[in-house]
């Protein structure tokens, strides 16, 4: 490793840094990441807490099987209430039932 005294010049590298090479065992990886290095699985890293935005990174942007079945399983009011919306949406509408709808009487306040 160079002194403080000693300058090494290294050619293409902005402000002329130079980073030793990390010599590495077969069964630990080097990850370079925004400038640091450091050995994963070496027994001198800290283990690392997961913050906010990387569960919500990781939550938003995982893979998913758009192939795969979603079963619902519902309570029985939850099916009642289910069953009943879906005869509401597909019941049968005629332009009778339109027109009775449109000109039925309606009454505002007390009926005299």
């Amino acid at each position: 490793m160079a002194e403080l005294k000693e300058e090494k010049k290294v050619e293409g590298v902005f402000g002329g840094v130079q980073l030793e090479n990390i010599e590495k065992e077969e069964n630990q990886e080097v990850k370079q990441n925004a400038g640091t290095i450091r050995q994963v699985g070496s027994s001198d890293n800290l283990p690392a807490k997961t913050g906010f935005w990387s569960k919500f990174k990781a939550f938003w942007l995982q893979e998913i099987d758009w192939n795969k079945e979603i079963k619902v399983e519902l309570t029985p009011h939850q099916q009642k209430i289910e069953d009943e919306i879906n005869e509401f949406l597909h019941q049968e509408i005629t332009w009778e039932k339109v027109h009775d709808f449109l000109f039925q009487e309606i009454t505002f306040g007390k009926k005299k």
